[in-house]
């Protein structure tokens, strides 16, 4: 697993880094575990743009991955690693004693031929397993973390991610999430251990504005460009700056820095210590 460069041959090589694609194992996805993806276009259900910048883009088949990883006690087989156009993690494919076959989130470590287990107490400590916060050990690292004892687990699954059990106490555990955030989970919620796989995934540079074509972003202009009635950032005389001591979104929303977190939010009571 790492990245690949190009010698300058032509303007937009010069900055382009890719994967080099060397863990994948396999080339086309299980095709009983596909489900179209339709594409909205920034659009709502009136066909009004409501998201600026999105559409077209290369089309692409759902991975129905098994984040709740539901069948304990039950050891898979890992069959390959294979890539997924919807996330920045690779994807591994298990195959159970009965045959059936399910994609989890590959972590780094994870190697054709492995076994995984999903358990609520018997499992071993080992890359690819899937048990509750109370029986991993502190200062394991682990992902795809659940926020609720019921449901998938939603926290801690993108490339390079992986979290940190800091203490338990009572019915609680203080996890260290990626961002620095330290906050309560219930012992009861599940997680997987190991770090999430292509941990690379932060150096990669598209090059040119054409590859974000394919991702399906549209171009943006910037807001000091715009005339005065499109953004109030815009209008003046030659290049001149945005004027604005309080830069703001189009619709006078103020960015760059500025919290938008509910200053109630709910799940305020689980936040040990915020985010930097």
């Amino acid at each position: 697993m790492g990245v690949k460069k190009f010698k300058p041959t032509t303007p937009n090589l010069r900055f382009t880094v890719i994967s080099d694609f060397k863990d994948i194992t396999k080339k086309y996805p299980e095709k009983s575990l596909l489900e179209p993806l339709k594409r909205s276009g920034g659009r709502n259900a009136y066909g009004r743009i409501t998201a600026r910048g999105i559409g077209g883009g290369v089309k692409r088949m759902y991975r129905i991955v098994d984040f709740k990883r539901e069948k304990l006690d039950s050891p898979a087989k890992v069959i390959s690693i294979e890539y997924d156009p919807n996330r920045s993690a690779r994807i591994a494919l298990i195959q159970y004693g009965d045959g059936q076959k399910s994609y989890i989130l590959a972590p780094s470590e994870l190697k054709v031929g492995n076994e995984v287990v999903s358990s609520k107490q018997n499992a071993e400590i080992q890359v690819g397993n899937c048990l509750p916060l109370r029986n991993i050990p502190l200062g394991i690292a682990i992902h795809n973390l659940e926020i609720k004892t019921t449901g998938n687990a939603q926290m801690v699954r993108s490339a390079g991610a992986s979290a940190q059990i800091m203490a338990k106490e009572g019915d609680f555990a203080q996890v260290q999430l990626p961002s620095g955030e330290i906050r309560l989970f219930h012992l009861d919620c599940r997680a997987t251990i190991g770090q999430v796989s292509n941990i690379e995934h932060g150096t990669i540079s598209l090059g040119k504005a054409g590859r974000s074509r394919w991702y399906g972003k549209r171009p943006l202009s910037r807001g000091l460009a715009m005339n005065p009635h499109d953004h109030p950032h815009g209008g003046g005389e030659g290049k001149s700056g945005q004027g604005n001591p309080h830069p703001v979104s189009a619709w006078g929303m103020p960015t760059k820095g500025y919290k938008t977190r509910k200053k109630t939010k709910y799940s305020d009571r689980y936040i040990v210590k915020r985010r930097k």
